[in-house]
């Protein structure tokens, strides 16, 4: 543990300097080309660097944060686009909103706070679910189900919402959330593309959705053109999730991942086809039936085709083995600190 936290640290200060010379380099190039060139040996470097690590929570960590989404942003921001464009107004920002899944919040708005109290309680209930991993043989594949769903959302939120309390604390701005309570979504549109880890679509709407729908208006009409921006933006997102986890587990990639984005793709698609029609226009479905509906076909169709491949590889049980022994270390640290 302690030398993948060194290592850990040693890579951070890699990607800074990487990200620096972005900053000063790149950024006095025109955008175009030549400034796509220019930052393409920091997005090759970002996709080797959770190789150099056993950790499944460090390696993750890395892999989104700097294979993902950091890679995203730069190749935007080669094209004056996205969460770094434009420039912030020095290289610590510029770090930051590079490295980090955050974007500055433009117009703030109070009522969209999420309670402070959620947080704890969402605590509180990921460790539950980290200790019911001792008892997986005599769960039901329904009750599998729920306990892989909730471990991958509360995991993922919790890590957010430190990262983005660390650096609210550091920067001093406003940011944009992240998630807004995915378990409220009363749609598939609403669930990927307004609550759901937003810094992706944020990355995935300029980098995928507007240039093929501005390509396809030319050649279709205006309602197929957007179909097909959404579709190609959820096989994209599939394509990028399947070199994810194969990063991660080194296993030869089944197509599930892909299938299960490209399914969402399609029935979002369908989804916003049907809401243009007068009789979905006309019939009202209660918010409550239209949240079990959308929360329950993204959990089903997640057991189907997503948790399967984390469950081959045994990487739910890492994850939760792992964050048990870093709590420890972290109480052990501690301790030995103080006493």
């Amino acid at each position: 543990m302690d030398g993948e936290v060194i290592g850990f640290v040693i890579v951070w200060v890699l990607a800074v300097i990487s990200v620096s010379y972005c900053y000063y380099i790149s950024s006095r190039i025109k955008a175009g080309v030549l400034r796509l060139i220019s930052v393409v040996p920091v997005c090759a470097f970002f996709q080797v660097l959770p190789l150099f690590f056993t950790s499944l929570h460090l390696s993750s960590c890395l892999a989104v944060f700097l294979s993902c989404l950091a890679s995203a942003k730069l190749v935007l921001f080669s094209f004056d686009k996205g969460s770094l464009f434009p420039l912030p107004s020095n290289i610590f920002r510029f770090s930051c909103f590079t490295c980090l899944p955050i974007k500055a919040q433009q117009n703030p708005n109070p009522k969209n706070q999420i309670p402070k109290w959620l947080f704890p309680i969402k605590v509180a209930i990921f460790a539950v679910v980290l200790h019911m991993y001792d008892y997986k043989q005599y769960m039901s594949p329904v009750v599998l189900l729920v306990l892989y769903t909730l471990h991958v959302y509360l995991e993922l939120d919790i890590a957010l919402m430190l990262v983005k309390l660390l650096v609210l604390i550091t920067l001093g701005c406003d940011l944009e959330p992240q998630a807004d309570e995915p378990y409220l979504a009363t749609s598939l549109q609403d669930f990927w593309g307004r609550r759901w880890n937003l810094m992706v679509p944020a990355i995935l709407r300029p980098a995928i959705y507007i240039p093929v729908r501005q390509f396809c208006r030319g050649l279709m009409s205006s309602d197929w053109a957007t179909f097909l921006a959404v579709l190609a933006t959820f096989v994209a997102s599939g394509v990028a999730h399947e070199v994810f986890f194969f990063a991660l587990t080194f296993e030869i990639p089944t197509g599930e991942v892909a299938c299960f984005f490209v399914l969402h793709g399609v029935c979002t698609t369908v989804e916003v086809a049907m809401k243009r029609t007068e009789f979905v226009r006309r019939w009202r479905v209660s918010p409550t039936v239209s949240r079990l509906l959308t929360v329950g076909f993204v959990v089903v169709t997640s057991g189907w085709l997503l948790f399967p491949t984390l469950a081959r590889s045994d990487m739910l049980e890492k994850l939760a083995n792992e964050a048990l022994l870093s709590i420890d270390f972290v109480k052990r640290t501690f301790y030995s600190f103080w006493w």
